[in-house]
């Protein structure tokens, strides 16, 4: 019986169409989400384009809350995409990747991460990234 709940819903998913997770040259991508640890809790935004097959580049900010005070965070970032190279479902990107920039208070600021995207329609997914930092959101493909 349960069977028969799900069949529509599994009917429905295999004629929706997915994005390909990440296009290479000129594939370009937003991410909003939540920073859970690293300089804070706090909000994050990116945006990356793609180079080629494998490479993407990218800016962002941050802005971190707690209770003694704000921090930001503006970089440039870079990530290496393995879908192509490991075979993975259309709908999956893992990256690796690094950030640099400025996080206030003059100091430098850096992250190393290992980030993985799952898009449920052509356009919209949702990601998480965990290095130095880890944050969790929405993916919105152009």
């Amino acid at each position: 019986m349960k069977f028969l709940k799900i069949l529509p819903f599994l009917f429905v998913l295999s004629f929706s169409s997915f994005a390909q997770s990440f296009d290479g040259k000129g594939d370009a991508k937003i991410n909003l989400g939540y920073d859970i640890y690293g300089h804070g809790n706090g909000i994050r935004g990116s945006f990356d384009i793609g180079l080629c097959d494998l490479f993407s580049v990218g800016a962002g900010a941050a802005y971190y809350f707690d209770n003694d005070k704000n921090d930001y965070y503006l970089f440039a970032r870079t990530a290496m995409h393995l879908g192509l190279l490991l075979d993975f479902p259309e709908q999956l990107d893992m990256y690796p990747g690094i950030s640099l920039g400025y996080l206030s208070g003059n100091d430098i600021g850096y992250d190393a991460y290992l980030g993985i995207r799952y898009f449920f329609t052509e356009k919209i997914g949702v990601f998480a990234e965990i290095g130095n930092t880890g944050s969790v959101g929405l993916s919105y493909s152009f």
